[in-house]
């Protein structure tokens, strides 16, 4: 899941800022804070993982394409109705 790795990836950074200051009391309750921090914080997002940013990518490709195809048959249906109310009329 892509809060999770997140997560993980910015506690575990978090965790070596503080490796490198062993004088700093209270170290563990404070990572422990700040993982709980971080979980609140990507709960409330709305965030998608990659493959439904993709899958809903090529869902949008996909019907960009059709709508370019439709458009283009339209246009071929009304040219030569347009040519023809273009015409003259004799009279």
């Amino acid at each position: 899941m892509i809060h999770q790795k997140l997560i993980d990836s910015l506690s575990g950074q978090f965790n070596q800022l503080l490796a490198g200051r062993p004088d700093i009391p209270g170290q563990q309750e404070l990572q422990e804070q700040m993982r709980s921090l971080l979980q609140g914080t990507f709960a409330r997002l709305d965030l998608v993982t990659r493959e439904e940013f993709d899958a809903q990518q090529a869902v949008l490709m996909r019907t960009r394409e059709r709508l370019e195809q439709l458009e283009q048959r339209l246009q071929a249906l009304e040219a030569p109705a347009a040519a023809t109310d273009d015409a003259p009329t004799e009279g």
